[in-house]
């Protein structure tokens, strides 16, 4: 096999080696018995060792994938690159195939016991530099995101994309882009009212004015529902950000009821019910296109959706889907029994893990539907008649949200202050100041709920759920009764608990 000789030159200096001289040492380290292989000299003048965007480099490097080189001699390591991390993926491409390497100035020999621990010690090193970089770059990334920087990626529908500055830096900014912002209003307003599916929403928009390019599906109105960026954020998108469980960047204030909100980092748990531990919620400076309540609205259809789906498909009976028995965490479905004296049907709740799977004996003594919705539906009357008295007829003004804003930051530096004082880390005038700090907070939250309640006291309420609910066809209490309630577990001995989602 041939022998393959590296000469790299970066620039002319009047000390340097000449690429010329540098093949000559490499010629003295052949030995007797390679002086009568082929030998390939391959040379960069004027090329950086900072990457490997070398021509001689890259046709030595195909020279040896197609295996016609055995051997690599340089002058000095740094010839080959000045890169660790690209010396070292270079080095296993050598040793994946049976390539050996020498520098002439080190002594080093792959094929040497030396020149092989060089190698793995390199390749510590290495990978130490590599999480390194990725650290750095992560920070980077954190630190622009939480500053409200355009960090890049597919453009949403509905924004341009402008040059901007921020704090003197260049950036990017959004701006609502014409045709396709009244687009995404219509999606939002259409889905939040009545019980337009994400199905029927796109079929619809699809037949009324289809996009110049591809179509839309049920995947991208779900994409676009859940993006925070084209929400005008007020406190209540505030609340709700917090509470699952984004951590929220610069505070309750900036949630001014203007502007979009940005969301980074990663989610966990499975798609279906993303956790959102690790994602932050930055507000930009861009307006949002949807008011919050409408936002808000679709949010809560979404998480309605996603429940509907993990539970077992049942339209037989009002609480269908969310009945679970407490044994096995299993959906308990609707069956039905004899007949009764009045002609009418039995119908009995049963734990699928008992008909089905045969892994639970489920309750010992029958749960009759007609009963166990009777008793739902009563709680859910009484639960809708105290919700009807507080929910406001019209949205939150700007002083309003700034309110609520302000008491969310007064809950947050409590919490903080008691972290401070519990976790040992106050000093000993932290500590006198501590009495004093809690009760300046304790009377600006009494301040800003008595200026609150004057401000709600003059806002009209009163949506007549009501009546809404006795109007309403069975699927549409159906779907009611999942927003409103988490699951109905049923113990072994009968007894029914109730968990809310409100």
């Amino acid at each position: 096999m041939a022998v393959a000789l590296y000469a790299r030159k970066s620039v002319e200096r009047e000390n340097s080696v000449s690429c010329e001289t540098q093949l000559e040492y490499c010629r003295a380290m052949l030995r007797p018995e390679e002086r009568g292989e082929a030998v390939l000299c391959f040379v960069d003048n004027g090329c950086s060792g900072g990457n490997t965007d070398r021509p001689g480099f890259r046709q030595m490097m195909r020279r040896i994938e197609s295996g016609e080189v055995g051997k690599v001699v340089v002058y000095r390591l740094d010839r080959i690159s000045r890169s660790l991390s690209d010396f070292v993926g270079i080095l296993q491409t050598f040793k994946a195939r049976g390539v050996r390497f020498v520098s002439s100035q080190e002594t080093f020999d792959t094929g040497s016991p030396y020149g092989e621990m060089i190698v793995k010690l390199l390749m510590v090193f290495a990978e130490f530099e590599r999480q390194s970089i990725i650290g750095r770059v992560r920070q980077a990334y954190a630190y622009r995101s939480r500053a409200g920087f355009y960090m890049g990626g597919r453009r949403p529908y509905g924004f341009s994309i402008e040059e901007s500055r921020l704090g003197g830096v260049p950036t990017k900014v959004y701006r609502p882009k014409s045709g396709e912002t009244e687009q995404i209003v219509r999606i939002f307003t259409a889905y939040a009212d009545g019980a337009t599916t994400l199905r029927q929403l796109a079929d619809e928009i699809n037949r009324t004015s289809p996009p110049q390019t591809g179509k839309w599906s049920a995947s991208r109105l779900s994409a676009i529902l859940r993006n925070p960026i084209y929400v005008r954020a007020d406190n209540g998108v505030y609340t709700y950000l917090l509470q699952s469980g984004c951590q929220i960047v610069g505070g309750a204030q900036a949630f001014d009821g203007l502007h979009g909100v940005q969301l980074y980092g990663r989610y966990t748990g499975e798609s279906a019910g993303r956790e959102s531990e690790g994602v932050y919620a930055v507000v930009l400076r861009h307006e949002g296109l949807v008011p919050s309540d409408i936002w808000l609205a679709c949010q809560a259809k979404l998480a309605q959706n996603r429940a509907r789906g993990r539970a077992v498909a049942n339209r037989t009976s009002l609480l269908g889907g969310i009945v679970v028995c407490q044994g096995c965490g299993r959906t308990m479905t609707v069956t039905k029994g004899g007949r009764r004296k009045d002609g009418g049907q039995t119908r009995y709740f049963g734990c699928t893990g008992r008909l089905h799977r045969h892994i639970c004996d489920g309750p010992a003594v029958p749960i009759y539907a007609e009963s166990l919705e009777a008793a739902v539906e009563a709680l859910l009357y009484a639960r809708l008649a105290r919700l009807e008295k507080r929910i406001p007829l019209s949205p939150p003004t700007a002083e309003v949200n700034a309110l609520k804003n302000r008491l969310c930051e007064i809950a947050a530096a409590r919490e903080a202050l008691v972290a401070l004082i519990l976790g040992g880390r106050a000093d000993a005038e932290t500590l006198r100041g501590a009495g004093e700090r809690a009760l300046a907070l304790a009377e600006a939250e009494k301040d800003a709920k008595r200026v609150l309640a004057a401000l709600e006291s003059k806002t009209p309420r009163g949506v007549p759920l009501l009546s809404l609910w006795e109007a309403a066809s069975a699927e549409r209490k159906h779907a009611a009764a999942c927003l409103l309630i988490e699951r109905i577990e049923v113990e072994q001995g009968g007894e029914v608990t109730v968990k809310w989602n409100l």
